[in-house]
């Protein structure tokens, strides 16, 4: 039998039956199989779904145990690179050297190994998917990667569709989704930092960067706001999000978000940083500016003229989204002035025998159209569409009907509507249907004075806001002529040759400059 060394370290005695017990960080392995198998039944639970399995290392006759997780773990893995190897090997070894050594340098046939020393990281990885082997003697194990939980696989996004350009998504695994960036920049600069964030769940968040062209304070800010989220658990990115944006009491996203790995690989180049969260399909990006909410990765896959045109409706269908209800409540209640005489005689002719006036009539139906959304959203997929599109007719032309509201507002309502969804990000769209409301009741009150007394307080709230630093409104105000080129128009990719140097300092040349071909 081979001379065993054990810690001079003192371990405490095991818990009590039926005590809840809290692995220390600081806690060490014990020096027996017996011990440290006991403990970890009782600390957790003597839950069924964990798996310790004992046997003897064939080579030296030496005790071991295997702890894993069931369903978090690839089995055919465990059996035929870790207890097959370990239970048939019998290679011709020096007595001198160590046991330990003979099992992580010769026998396990596993890609990725890491010594465990402590409770802490011992918990870590059995609740993350490795497997945990122990040896009799000694107070150091391995924990071998053997993860192989089932996922949802790369599919075509749901929320982000484009007629033309890739069509895969990110999946609830970080590994496949770091794995989806990898493909699109194979630069070695393209760097990945793990942190455990959530101090019950443990989640895996992962931050991307391309080192040298990032901007180092971005990356240490992104890092720190990381760190010093203190929380039992995280269950999404919107958690992650919210915690570490710059201001919280706004209706704007100061994060974007995206579930398309060609989006994310694009604003890695542009010089952010890209935050990904174990379990959620949607990669945080930061900094997020205004115009980026705008944007869409199909603006770089169709001509130019196709993209500016898309672009310039987008931003024409954002004011119609944010103004077109109390432009009409204004011009109805106050400034009927300003509509041509035929115009103004058949609005007329419509609100008579209206009982409400246009404010009330215009938040009525904006409440209906918002309920019949939810609604869609939250039924079944089959029917949900249907409901939607034939509560949308059906109340319509009802309430219209029985003179609740008049068909001009319907009309209002419903372009206000669709323009709401002409634009990439939903979490614009969201703020967007937030601020119809105040709008709507300055309209109603001081006409269009309520209307610009509106806009310029939220000109004057955006111009507030930063995000990691950046202006919000970045490029327009500070403006940044060198950035119009791809803000309200997109230019030719031959004149797309810098980034922007509010977000970065390092690298601001994308690529050379280059005239376009022409035999």
């Amino acid at each position: 039998m081979f001379a065993r060394w054990l810690s001079s370290k003192k371990h405490p005695t095991l818990p009590k039956p039926n005590t809840i017990v809290e692995p220390s960080a600081s806690m060490p392995l014990f020096a027996t199989i017996q011990e440290n198998t006991d403990y970890v039944r009782q600390a957790l639970g003597n839950s069924t779904d964990i798996v310790i399995r004992e046997f003897t290392y064939n080579s030296i006759t030496e005790d071991v145990a295997i702890l894993y997780t069931d369903g978090l773990v690839d089995g055919n893995v465990i059996n035929d690179f870790i207890m097959r190897a370990m239970m048939t090997d019998s290679m011709d070894i020096d007595p001198a050297q160590n046991p330990f050594d003979i099992l992580e340098l010769h026998t396990l046939t596993i890609g990725e190994i890491q010594q465990v020393s402590d409770m802490k990281k011992l918990f870590h990885h059995i609740l993350s998917g490795d497997s945990v082997i122990l040896m009799n003697g000694y107070t150091t194990g391995l924990a071998a990667s053997t993860k192989g939980w089932k996922d949802r696989g790369v599919t075509e996004t749901n929320v982000e569709t484009v007629v033309r350009g890739p069509r895969e998504s990110f999946s609830e695994s970080i590994r496949t989704n770091t794995a989806l960036i990898r493909r699109k920049i194979k630069d070695p600069n393209l760097w990945v930092e793990t942190f455990q964030v959530g101090n019950v769940t443990q989640t895996d968040v992962v931050l991307m960067y391309l080192h040298g062209i990032a901007q180092d304070s971005l990356i240490m800010e992104a890092r720190n706001r990381l760190t010093q989220i203190q929380i039992d658990g995280i269950f999404e990115s919107s958690n992650i999000e919210e915690l570490i944006q710059d201001e919280v009491i706004t209706p704007f996203p100061t994060v974007y978000n995206s579930e398309r790995p060609d989006v994310v690989a694009l604003e890695l180049i542009q010089g952010k940083v890209a935050i990904l969260v174990d379990g959620t399909p949607f990669v945080l990006i930061a900094p997020a500016l205004f115009e980026t909410f705008l944007k869409a990765s199909e603006d770089y896959y169709h001509r130019v003229d196709i993209s500016t045109l898309v672009r310039i409706l987008r931003y024409a269908g954002f004011l119609i989204a944010l103004l077109a209800p109390s432009f009409y409540v204004a011009i109805t209640t106050f400034h009927q002035e300003m509509l041509p005489t035929q115009l103004l005689i058949s609005l007329a002719a419509q609100r008579e025998g209206i009982p409400f006036p246009a404010f009330i009539e215009a938040l009525l139906m904006e409440i209906t159209f918002e309920v019949l959304r939810e609604a869609a959203l939250r039924m079944p997929r089959s029917i949900g569409s249907a409901l939607s599109f034939v509560g949308t007719l059906v109340i319509g032309q009802a309430a219209v009907e029985a003179g609740i509201v008049s068909a001009a507002m319907v009309i209002v309502v419903s372009i206000t509507a669709i323009s709401s969804f002409v634009f990439p990000s939903y979490d614009l769209s969201n703020a967007i249907r937030i601020l119809r409301f105040p709008l709507m009741a300055l309209a109603a009150s001081f006409g269009f004075f309520g209307i610009l007394a509106g806009l310029l307080g939220l000109i004057l709230h955006l111009n507030s806001l930063q995000s990691f630093g950046v202006p919000y409104l970045s490029p327009f105000a500070p403006l940044e002529l060198n950035k119009q080129k791809d803000a309200l128009f997109r230019m030719p990719f031959q004149s797309l040759f810098s980034r922007v140097r509010t977000i970065h300092t390092n690298n601001v040349v994308k690529k050379a400059k280059r005239k376009p071909f022409r035999p």
